[in-house]
Order: C-alpha cells, then structure tokens, then sequence
C-alpha cells in the first residue's frame, strides 16, 4: 500500500494484496484484528496501522536477538498440527487462549473418535482403547503408529502416546474446563505444543480394523 494517504493500484490488486498482508500479520501480530481499531478513515486503514506496527515489531525483534538473543528457536504456531491451531486459531487471534487451547484438545477428541468412528469412548479412555495392544474386533478399531511391527519398541511407543494422552486430558483439557481467568500467552502456546505432539502421533497413525 506503499507511504500514500490511500491504496494505489486496482481493486482486484489491493484485495489480492491485503490477503498475503493479512496472512503476515496473523504471523506476526496475531490478534491485530481486536488490538488495531477500526475508524472511518477507509477500508484499508485498519490493514494499514497494522502493517505499520508489524514491521516495527519484525525490526524489534530482530534488534532484540542481535542484542540480547541467546539464538533460542522461535515456536511458531502457523507449525502447529493443523487439528491444533486451525481450532485454536480464531480464538487465539482475539486473546481468549484458555479457551483456544480447551478447543484444540475437544478437536483432538473429535478426530480420534471420526477416525476410529466411535463415539462411546472419548478423550484419554478413547485413546487407551486405540493404543491398546489388544487386536481389533468388529466394531472396534485399534490405532498402530507409523512403523509400527508389533516388537518391543513398538509396544513402547504405543504405551507411551497412551499415557501422553491421559496427561494431555487430565493436566490440560480437565483444569481449563473448570478453572477460571485467562492464561499467559507463553503459557498457552506451550499447552498448544503439547496438544499438537499428540495430534501428530493420532493423525499419523494406521487404522487396524477386522
């Protein structure tokens, strides 16, 4: 949109380029939609102010690591298993990450039981089932983890992502569901983490079935 008082080019050009510009700022300032306000000032002023505040904030950064950085890796959300951050994301963006990450872990659930077509079972009992190196009887699939040959690392592996899943629901899915106040932004990226370890390990795994 360049340095002047409104956009230049086409209508067609602006709108294809306020798209990428948007998909920058969801990166870089992700609740931008909430924190920039919206005046009668023109369509695009909002895309504007934001855009003005997330090369200031890319600059900082980059100041910030040359400075003080220890060259630690960055999370980046948009990496998230899709099941995590793409339910997460629209609450996420608006500063509700309690509820962002209660919404990734109830995604997680839907998925397993859709991919295992259950719904008697849900969340850590679900995945217990799944994981269990039981073999599977009409009606009930089993899942088996990529590579999955049946020997002792196998068998491991399989008791570990159960277990993980216990933990996932019963220290971050249970609590968020009953507690009250929001969650620090760091805090709530780590939960989403978390949640998407998991994620990966269910979507990546082969259904069993008789």
């Amino acid at each position: 949109m360049g340095d002047f008082a409104s956009p230049v080019g086409s209508k067609s050009e602006i709108v294809a380029a306020a798209q990428i510009v948007e998909k920058i700022l969801d990166r870089v300032l992700p609740r931008w939609r909430s924190d920039v306000e919206v005046d009668n000032k023109g369509r695009w002023q909002q895309h504007r102010e934001a855009a003005q505040r997330a090369v200031v904030e890319i600059e900082s950064r980059a100041l910030l690591a040359e400075k003080l950085g220890d060259n630690a890796p960055n999370l980046n959300a948009g990496g998230l298993h899709p099941w995590v951050w793409e339910s997460a994301k629209s609450l996420w963006q608006s500063g509700h990450f309690r509820e962002a990450v209660r919404a990734a872990a109830v995604k997680i659930n839907a998925e397993t039981q859709n991919k295992l077509d259950r719904r008697d079972l849900s969340e850590a009992a679900l995945i217990q089932f799944a994981f269990s190196n039981d073999a599977p009887s009409p009606g009930k699939a089993r899942l088996r983890p990529t590579g999955d040959d049946g020997g002792r690392t196998a068998l491991s592996l399989r008791r570990g992502i159960a277990a993980y899943a216990e933990g996932c629901f019963a220290a971050i899915r249970n609590p968020l569901s009953h507690d009250e106040g929001d969650l620090p932004e760091q805090e709530a990226l780590e939960l989403l983490a978390a949640l998407s370890v998991l994620a990966r390990w269910i979507d990546r795994s082969t259904v069993v079935s008789v």
